[in-house]
């Protein structure tokens, strides 16, 4: 055979055909199993011995594994490299992610510090840089704003007016952004342990890339009030941002033009050096520092220059110098935060998670999902007890420590040394920088989410289903605000799911010529029907939220409409009784003296209107007229039915119908269905519920049944759910639909009739 000048190689298949009984003879299946059994598994996991007990720590803490193998030869130096560019952006960074969280800038170093260490020991990403994002920085921000508002911390200033206890204030949102971080961590560490990983898989790219852009809305909304140095009113809880917007723009006229000022130059330089940065990156043994370099700047000309008493631009204020003695968190905070401590585990794992899988795919390496939600839930358990706030890995932090040279997780420790000697020494010295400038790094740094919005026509064109997750959760997360957002979005992509599933595609197939192949005929001219015999397909799996849909296109396709048969068998079944019946009397009648009804007419006048029938039906259903391409059988009409059923119940030619029954099916109809559930991968007792009623009725209406390209896990469900018995036996369970096929015309002995179907094969 040859196709366009290609040349393809052909084969020939001979066996017999296969039901499940012959398959389980042939290929000799066994009843054994090479999966232990749970008695096993749980010996076998408190078995204790020495190097059961070092692979139980190396896979605890990776670090004990990788660390004592490092190549300083072939990592050191671009560890060394990427740790100091990564510390650098660590800095600038944390200060202005803090301002998200409603914490000082302080906290954001300490976050950018502790958590980093924790994840040296136990992760087992070696690209990814933890520490703050500003995803996680807007959700706990929005946690501790709605917890700790303004209003609830005005006090009386001495001259009658009322001011806001900022010392306060702050001190109890850094206690509820404490008691979030350690809850989330404690998810993350119970469903590491758990090893419940796949929990992320709920959330779909979509889903996480129209949180992430909602996100971003939320958090430019967030710094809109340091960019043009105005007051507005808090906001929370649904709608918070649009509020907040709408508030700002109110206040648009008491703008501060110095801050604003500085936010547009800053602005500018940022955006001029990170270009630059992207266009040389191949060149450049290391990115320009730009955002250390501006906080350096603007601190040193804000505090020469009097900036914030001659043009009353808004400081940092006081950055102690030192490390604070651990605490432990609030718990009496737990029920108030609890969810959202869960949406902040579930968020920043998935984070985290992707970042870790894409890096290790590119570099060849594996990380384990659920030491990844262990690494990341001690990271804020511990990070915690040291006014942490929750972390996760930061991509553009992520993209600068690859790039950079770095090899292993040894980057992230020199990072968090040059944070740690910016706390100790350094720390203090950032006190006269202008809010504006870390708000303008922010910005800077949402252009990767914001980039996020050319998904649209992306998905536009690819998958129109995963663009309506993707705007649904963009919409939920930016009208719901994050937290409830989120749990919409989750619940809708899970929808989603279920709605294809109920709008399957469902088909006829018809056999390709001298092929085994049974194509759908709507979309392939070759393939062709045999007549009698209807083969019918369903694209997903059969269960309980699609199964009467499954049960309507089967009789739509095929134009079986089992209901109305069923009820026509019932009547005529009545009107046979109910003649009998009246025979019986009438038969009565005769031997008590009664003049005889002459019924001899009647009885011949219907075996007359039967054969006319009968015959002008073998002509209109040959295989040239009907069966091959139609989609409606006549014989299931109800008109047609009880013409039939009149005749074929009638006495005087019920003996003819007997002999004839094959020859009579052919003539008037579908003789088989051939049920291909190849794409089935489990089955419910509603689908076996459904399958085994199916059976039962088309039994009634004299089809006959059966199944082809059942998986061998859903034949076991079969079984242990009782769905074979005397009146379905395995045998109507077959490997292929050819097998059902030739089975089925070998049971007629029509073999010959359809020349295209054989054993023997070529392809």
């Amino acid at each position: 055979m040859e196709d366009d000048g290609h040349s393809f190689g052909e084969y020939f298949v001979h066996r017999q055909v296969l039901d499940e009984l012959s398959l389980d003879e042939v290929a000799q299946k066994g009843t054994w199993s090479t999966k232990p059994s749970f008695s096993e598994r749980m010996k076998d996991s408190l078995r204790c011995s020495v190097p059961r007990a070092k692979e139980l720590v190396l896979s605890w803490v990776p670090v004990l594994g990788w660390l004592p193998k490092y190549s300083i030869r072939e990592n050191a130096v671009g560890d060394l490299i990427s740790g100091c560019s990564v510390g650098i952006m660590h800095i600038p960074q944390g200060m202005a992610y803090a301002l998200l969280a409603s914490l000082r800038p302080v906290f954001g170093l300490y976050t950018s510090l502790y958590p980093v260490l924790v994840y040296f020991i136990f992760g087992t990403s070696k690209h990814v840089s933890i520490g703050t994002f500003a995803v996680i920085s807007i959700m706990i921000g929005s946690v501790s704003e709605r917890l700790a508002p303004d209003s609830n911390f005005i006090v009386n200033g001495t001259n009658g007016t009322s001011t806001v206890d900022i010392d306060q204030r702050d001190a109890y949102r850094v206690q509820i952004a404490c008691s979030v971080t350690v809850l989330a961590g404690l998810f993350q560490i119970l469903l590491g342990v758990l090893r419940v990983g796949f929990v992320v898989t709920y959330l779909s790219e979509p889903l996480v890339r129209g949180y992430m852009t909602g996100s971003a809305c939320h958090v430019l909304g967030s710094q809109l009030k340091y960019l043009f140095g105005v007051t507005p009113v808090r906001f929370s809880g649904p709608l918070s941002l649009i509020y907040t917007v709408v508030e700002v723009c109110r206040l648009l006229p008491q703008t501060v033009m110095s801050e604003l000022v500085v936010s547009l130059v800053s602005l500018a330089v940022l955006i001029v050096v990170k270009e630059i940065n992207a266009c040389y990156r191949q060149k450049m043994p290391m990115p320009i520092p730009i955002e250390l370099i501006v906080v350096i700047a603007a601190t040193i000309i804000t505090h020469f220059c009097g900036l914030p008493a001659k043009y009353n631009i808004d400081v940092v204020g006081e950055i102690p110098s030192g490390l604070k003695a651990p605490r432990a968190p609030d718990v009496t905070l737990f029920s108030a935060v609890i969810g959202d401590a869960f949406a902040v585990a579930i968020v920043g794992y998935a984070i985290t998670i992707s970042l870790g899988k894409t890096f290790a795919l590119k570099h060849g390496y594996k990380v384990d999902s659920n030491q990844e939600l262990v690494a990341l839930g001690i990271s804020n358990t511990v990070g915690s007890c040291f006014q942490c706030y929750s972390v996760t890995g930061s991509l553009s932090r992520s993209l600068i420590q690859e790039s950079t040279g770095g090899k292993t997780q040894v980057a992230g420790l020199i990072s968090s040394i040059i944070v740690l000697i910016t706390v100790l020494k350094i720390g203090s010295l950032f006190q006269d920088l202008p809010k504006a400038i870390l708000s303008t790094i922010v910005f800077v740094n949402l252009k990767g989410m914001f980039k996020q919005f050319m998904d649209v026509p992306m998905l536009w064109r690819t998958n129109r289903f995963d663009l309506l997750v993707w705007l649904v959760t963009f919409t939920n997360t930016i009208l719901l605000n994050l937290d409830l957002g989120l749990a919409v979005s989750v619940g809708f992509s899970i929808l989603t799911v279920i709605f294809r599933t109920q709008l399957s595609h469902y088909s006829i197939l018809g056999q390709v010529p001298a092929t085994d192949l049974y194509l759908d005929i709507d979309t392939y001219k070759e393939a062709k029907e045999i007549p009698g015999i209807k083969i019918f397909r369903s694209s997903t799996t059969i269960y309980y939220s699609n199964a009467e849909m499954y049960l309507e296109a089967l009789q739509e396709k095929s134009g079986i409409q089992i209901g109305k048969l069923l009820a026509a068998k019932k009547k005529h079944a009545t009107l046979k009784q109910q003649d009998k019946n009246k025979a019986e009397q009438e038969k009565k009648n005769e031997m008590a003296g009664d003049l005889p009804v002459d019924t001899y007419s009647l009885k011949e006048k219907k075996r007359e209107q039967f054969c006319a029938q009968l015959e002008g039906h073998k002509q209109a259903e040959s295989p040239v007229n009907g069966m091959c391409n139609g989609q409606v059988n006549w014989a299931y009409q109800t008109d047609v039915s009880d013409s039939v059923y009149d005749t074929v119940y009638d006495d005087n030619v019920t003996q003819v119908s007997k002999d004839s029954d094959k020859k009579s099916r052919l003539a008037y109809g579908c003789h088989s269905i051939i049920l291909d559930i190849s794409t089935t991968s489990f089955v419910d007792t509603v689908a076996v519920k459904t399958l085994k009623n199916l059976f039962g009725d088309l039994q009634e209406i004299d089809v006959d049944a059966y199944l082809a390209g059942c998986q061998p896990c859903v034949v076991e469900q079969l079984e242990r759910a009782e769905f074979f018995s005397e009146s379905i036996p395995k045998s109507n369970l077959f490997v292929t639909i050819h097998d059902a096929v030739l089975h089925i015309l070998k049971k007629l002995e029509q073999s010959d009739v359809i020349l295209d179907v054989f054993c023997n094969t070529q392809m």
